[in-house]
């Protein structure tokens, strides 16, 4: 429905009664120059005084990709919130494209950290959730205390050791057309698509719940095309300022990739060799799993995460 003019909010009704999601919503407000106040969506699990994981979610999936690593983590001691990037989930979405750019994504992830006060971060992120987090990190790092990156990128163009061999390749640029060129998308069958093992129903159609129609789905479909695949894209500025942080990054940085996912696996080495926190971490690929590790093997990688967290600690 739309709450205003360029402003869409998906009916609460949509998100009654998702598969293992029993989780209180929370919000608070972020700003756009123009579009005014934007609700921002985000769970909130376990003790408020915790260390604090900060889950990150990507394109085109939202905070219910996280359902199976939450209990862990509170269980193991931490205060989980993931929250749902504007255009996502349970999040306004502004309804048209141009509403949404790299640099305001950023904005608005750095506004509720800011917002929210958090500090001691570990940061979890996948697919956009990196190359949003890390920025978020690279402008703030003195908020962040540890990182695990799980099938992202944060490319600047540069070739090995810098970046990867013949980026963006096939996938990614076909992935890029599909996006610019399209006025909608079948999200669920997106998800399954790149999944080992197709999910359930009542799973897919949770991934579905957040766009009742087209109309909710600029963010999802403009994202992609943020990707920064030349020079030419501001993105690689960005990126590459980004880098220079973590190049100087030492506290403790881990990758949990997946075994089967093409299309990020090659920043897997990238993460490993460039930045100092990732020497002598208990790096690790999770098995059965494609690009949304969480949703195939979500409670192997908490697994992962609250023992490295452990020893992190």
């Amino acid at each position: 429905m739309l709450i205003r003019p360029g402003v869409a909010r998906t009916p609460d009704d949509r998100f009654a009664g998702l598969p293992d999601f029993a989780f209180a919503p929370h919000y608070l407000e972020v700003t756009d120059a123009d579009l005014g106040p934007l609700r921002m969506h985000y769970l909130d699990e376990g003790p408020r005084d915790a260390p604090i994981v900060l889950m990150l979610h990507g394109e085109p999936s939202w905070c219910f990709l996280y359902r199976h690593m939450i209990a862990p983590l509170v269980a193991a001691g931490y205060r989980v919130i993931a929250p749902d990037h504007i255009g996502f989930g349970r999040s306004d979405k502004p309804t048209a494209r141009a509403s949404y750019s790299y640099a305001k994504l950023v904005g608005w992830l750095g506004e509720f950290v800011r917002a929210l006060d958090l500090r001691g971060i570990t940061l979890v992120c996948q697919d956009w959730g990196g190359p949003i987090g890390l920025s978020v990190l690279a402008a703030m790092p003195e908020r962040f205390a540890a990182v695990a990156a799980a099938n992202t990128l944060l490319p600047t163009g540069d070739a090995p050791p810098y970046g990867v061999a013949d980026w963006p390749g096939p996938i990614i640029t076909a992935w890029a057309e599909t996006c610019r060129t399209s006025d909608d998308l079948p999200v669920s069958e997106i998800i399954a698509a790149v999944c080992v093992d197709r999910p359930d129903p009542a799973v897919l159609a949770a991934y579905d719940a957040p766009f009742p129609d087209a109309s909710y789905k600029a963010g999802i479909l403009q994202i992609t095309c943020c990707i920064p695949l030349d020079e030419s894209y501001p993105g690689i500025v960005e990126n590459r300022a980004a880098w220079r942080v973590l190049e100087a990054f030492d506290r403790p940085f881990l990758t949990l990739f997946s075994d089967s996912d093409p299309s990020t696996i090659a920043w897997e080495a990238v993460f490993q060799h460039r930045i100092p926190g990732a020497a002598g971490q208990p790096h690790a690929r999770i098995p059965r799993a494609g690009h949304f590790l969480q949703e195939e093997q979500g409670p192997a990688m908490a697994e992962q995460l609250v023992a490295w967290l452990g020893q992190a600690n």
